[in-house]
């Protein structure tokens, strides 16, 4: 199986390889075109800033490549954020594959949300053999409202939409590749995904 990670200087690329590795499989750091286009399996990691990780997308053309991707795609953390179609972070426009604005948490709460938090209301295969209310570890500050797209939520001041789908298109805000063996394992999940 060829697993592209997309790199575009935003992402938390190592540890996204290294719990693959433990999980048996080889994954490909690349901004190339070709190698992302043929992947069976695409990863879209983020770390950072919105409007800063748009701007890296679209100097490498990926704005306008990720859209029209066919395979299994897996957008994590800011990665999830960026595949939808606005972020109030840095006023930034997404890439519009989900039709949802992100927002930030209110001053109610501590920001970032930094650390461990359930996940519940688990549907489609990615959550295959995963328990209601298991840990997921988050670092965050910006979120995505329930909605329509919603496949997991969790609590933090609301509730809102911690993992999302369209199509071929996934998205997780917290980190699996830090969540220990269940975050592995919804993983492994995902590259067990058939193609659409």
């Amino acid at each position: 199986m060829k697993i592209a990670i997309i790199d575009y200087g935003s992402g938390n690329v190592q540890s996204v390889l290294f719990a693959l590795n433990r999980l048996g499989y080889a994954g490909e750091v690349t901004f190339n075109w070709d190698i992302i286009s043929k992947a069976d399996k695409v990863i879209f990691p983020g770390v950072g800033e919105a409007s800063s990780a748009m701007k890296m997308l679209q100097n490498l053309g990926l704005d306008k490549l990720i859209p029209t991707l066919r395979q299994p795609v897996l957008g994590i953390c800011l990665g999830m954020q960026l595949l939808c179609k606005h972020s109030e972070e840095g006023n930034t426009n997404g890439l519009g594959i989900f039709d949802v604005n992100v927002v930030r948490f209110s001053n109610a709460v501590k920001v970032p949300q930094m650390g461990w938090n359930t996940i519940k209301k688990l549907s489609t295969d990615l959550f295959k053999e995963i328990k209601e209310e298991e840990f997921m570890y988050l670092v965050h500050s910006f979120f995505v409202p329930k909605c329509k797209y919603t496949i997991a939520t969790t609590e933090y001041d609301i509730e809102y939409a911690i993992a999302i789908q369209k199509d071929n298109f996934y998205g997780v805000q917290f980190h699996p590749e830090k969540s220990g063996i269940q975050g592995e394992k919804i993983l492994k999940n995902f590259l067990e995904l058939n193609n659409i």
